[in-house]
């Protein structure tokens, strides 16, 4: 006979998960993080981009979609059930600092150069390069150990593809 899960048990299964990951990371010498905790951890990253303006668009959260169904595969369902775990995760994560250089410990040089990419699209997506979530593309970048050139050219590619509808192309 199986027993359904409800809704507090989910909760209170995806909080274990969560405080899980987060330890994981904030381990002193993380292990490399298996596909599906490391899918969370760098969307959430994107998500903490998309809120750093206080303006959580519709256009970055249908970006953050779009990103997860292009890296990762998904399915237009499972893509917005990642960006949910990762918007979970986020307002669980410690401050970006930590959660940042968790991750690059954690994660390939390649594949956060990658997410720096990702992020780049999420900061055009609404067309326009707000200080906020530019300033905190930089710190990231910094954090993630990404050169600058690296996220010149990321930012470059993203534009070039028409990223932000090209509203915020040619900025700094």
């Amino acid at each position: 006979m199986a027993t359904a899960v409800g809704p507090a048990g989910g909760r209170l299964y995806m909080t274990r998960m969560f405080a899980d990951l987060l330890r994981r990371l904030s381990a002193p010498d993380p292990e490399p993080l298996p596909d599906p905790d490391a899918r969370r951890a760098l969307t959430a990253l994107l998500v903490r981009l998309a809120r750093a303006d206080g303006d959580y668009a519709e256009s970055e959260i249908a970006r953050i979609d779009r990103i997860s169904m292009s890296r990762y595969g998904l399915s237009p369902v499972e893509a917005a059930a990642l960006r949910r775990d990762a918007e979970q995760l986020e307002s669980e994560a410690p401050d970006t600092v930590r959660f940042t250089r968790a991750i690059k410990d954690a994660v390939p040089y390649e594949e956060r150069e990658a997410v720096l990419e990702a992020m780049w699209d999420v900061v055009l997506a609404d067309g326009e390069r707000d200080h906020e979530e530019d300033g905190l593309l930089r710190l990231v970048a910094n954090l993630l150990g990404v050169a600058d050139r690296d996220s010149a050219r990321a930012r470059q590619r993203v534009e070039a593809r028409g990223g932000g509808s090209g509203a915020a192309s040619g900025s700094g």
